[in-house]
């Protein structure tokens, strides 16, 4: 049978349910209220809510289009469920964000559940109160990318297969269990491709001959597995390639391989690129880290599978493949996080009041020198990013860092007397408290990071038949606020297979741009100031009806 405690057992005094349903309250409140924050900002908000807007628009679910051209960079699940948000609730920045929060929330739910059926109620408390206020799954959960939708599933496979292998579980069980693996694996194929197979393949593989336990080989559901993942995540990619004859060789050799093996996406990223988002995403947890890698190696007496050794091969294979990956992007090491809350989750049950203790006050400390550090930061800029930007965020700056001390100051305090469990809760409502913070404060660099106001700028000379162009450069925001895609000039880079493919859909130089401008009756563009005087030696007639320090728009006069 699992490890069962009682309600005061292995955490020293605990809560009572009332305090415990109220920090889930205002976890859960400050998790999907913060979605709403600020406006979409960067490249990847753009893009994939555009993605899911000209999805729902145009019907078509099969063939994903970015600005209007063809795009297979990653595969279509978190389109479809965003572009049926879209047309059941709206286009809004709430519901563009809604999937990757509550794949987040629903990580922590499951990291939670998985460790309470293993290792008892104290340590699938824990589990989640570490697991949901990690900066990293918070960060992530409040970006619109793919990677918090393939961290979900990857989390659904891993504790799938825990809960299956362990050497408790009835063998009724472990055939329903397993094939959920192989379901969440496809689900993972289908948000990113394939290390929705890899990364759990060649975890137990790294695992079997690390420790020598080959047992869970034998109840992998060979048969009906396979045909489980293949019914669920193959009829898309057939769709894709019978109507596009390109899409085969560009998501499956050009995205995978290519990009893994060389330059071509450049975003080489040094050895230790990992190092920092590592140490930065566990915080408040992160000085526990070397005491949870030693705990995590050592064996568990009385059982052939060794959970936390599984674990530990989890974490260590998705750091040291990617870091040897020649494209590197931050949200890639993401899959580790719930992993880490599993073994999080489980130590601290095990552990003395001490070790909160010390943790506790070295986190006040730190984040104490973050607030001190945050007006000199404030007094920064350039002319991408203003100094009035900084100082404005860095009032927020200060505000999150204080709130973190002042909570950890209590968090050591809870466990000075021996308060466990509260100790954690307030560590963990620390960490929630931050994030919320810092995602109502991102939003003072809107003008820079968004072309919201550029577009708000564009629609009073917008009509139906006005053509929009985006010269030298693409601000991916640009066409979900505008509610209409652009024309793009000059500019390649991930829209290479799809101007090939359709070059009908662009303008390849400026030359042939400037003859457009001159033929239409009225157009309207956004560029930067470069290229804003390079036009003008050309002679075009321009009118600049709105700048940021990052983007201007023009209209024809």
């Amino acid at each position: 049978m699992p490890e069962t405690h009682a309600m005061t057992g292995g955490a020293g005094k605990t809560c009572n349910s009332s305090l415990l349903i109220l920090f889930w309250i205002l976890v859960a409140a400050l998790w999907f209220g913060s979605l709403t924050a600020r406006d979409l900002a960067g490249t990847d908000e753009g893009r994939y809510s555009e993605i899911a807007r000209e999805m729902a628009v145009s019907g078509d679910y099969v063939t994903p289009r970015l600005n209007g051209l063809k795009y297979f960079e990653k595969p279509a699940l978190q389109y479809w469920v965003t572009a049926l948000s879209f047309k059941a609730f709206g286009q809004s920045e709430f519901v563009a964000r809604l999937w990757p929060g509550l794949f987040g929330f629903l990580s922590v739910l499951v990291v939670g559940f998985t460790a309470r059926r293993l290792w008892g109620l104290m340590a699938g408390r824990m589990a989640a109160m570490t697991t949901v206020s990690m900066v990293w799954m918070q960060g992530v959960s409040h970006v619109i990318t793919v990677d918090m939708a393939v961290s979900f599933f990857l989390t659904v496979a891993l504790c799938g297969f825990l809960l299956a292998q362990d050497d408790r579980t009835p063998e009724s069980e472990r055939r329903p269990w397993m094939l959920l693996v192989w379901a969440a694996m496809a689900a993972a194929v289908l948000s990113k491709g394939l290390i929705g197979i890899v990364i759990p393949g060649a975890a137990l593989v790294f695992y079997s001959l690390c420790y020598r336990d080959w047992k869970p080989w034998t109840r992998m559901q060979w048969i009906w597995g396979p045909v489980v993942l293949l019914a669920l995540a193959a009829p898309w990619f057939v769709l894709a390639s019978m109507r596009n004859p390109e899409f085969a060789h560009f998501f499956f050799i050009h995205e995978h391989f290519e990009r893994f093996m060389t330059h071509e996406a450049h975003r080489p990223g040094a050895w230790w690129y990992f190092v920092p988002i590592l140490v930065g995403g566990l915080l408040p947890w992160v000085t526990l880290l070397p005491s949870l890698t030693r705990y995590a190696a050592a064996p568990e007496a009385g059982v052939r599978f060794q959970a936390n050794r599984l674990l530990l091969v989890w974490c260590a294979f998705i750091f040291l493949f990617f870091s040897m990956s020649n494209s590197k992007l931050p949200g890639y090491i993401l899959p580790m996080f719930p992993a880490l809350g599993l073994l999080l989750g489980r130590m601290l049950d095990k552990s003395p009041e001490d070790i909160l203790r010390r943790h506790a006050w070295i986190i006040a400390a730190l984040f104490t020198a973050g607030a001190i550090y945050a007006p000199f930061f404030g007094r920064t800029g350039s002319a991408r990013t203003p100094m009035e930007y900084n100082h404005a965020a860095s009032h927020w700056v200060i505000a999150a860092a204080l709130t973190v001390a002042v909570l950890a100051v209590l968090a050591a305090g809870a466990a000075r007397r021996s308060r466990k469990q509260v100790s954690v809760m307030w560590l963990s409502l620390a960490g929630a408290a931050f994030a919320a913070i810092a995602m109502f404060g991102y939003q003072v660099y809107s003008p820079v990071v968004s072309a919201k106001n550029a577009a708000l700028a564009m629609r009073p000379y917008l009509k139906a038949d006005t053509p929009v162009y985006a010269v030298s450069g693409y601000d991916q925001t640009l066409p979900f606020y505008l509610k209409r895609t652009v024309t793009l000039v000059d500019y390649v880079d991930e829209f290479k297979l799809g101007e090939t493919v359709e070059p009908q859909l662009w303008i390849p130089t400026l030359d042939e741009f400037a003859q457009r401008w001159r033929a239409e009756p009225e157009a309207l563009a956004l560029t930067g100031e470069a290229t804003y005087e390079q036009l003008a030696k050309m002679g075009l007639h321009m009118t600049v009806i709105y700048r940021d320090p990052r983007r201007l728009v023009i209209k024809k006069p």
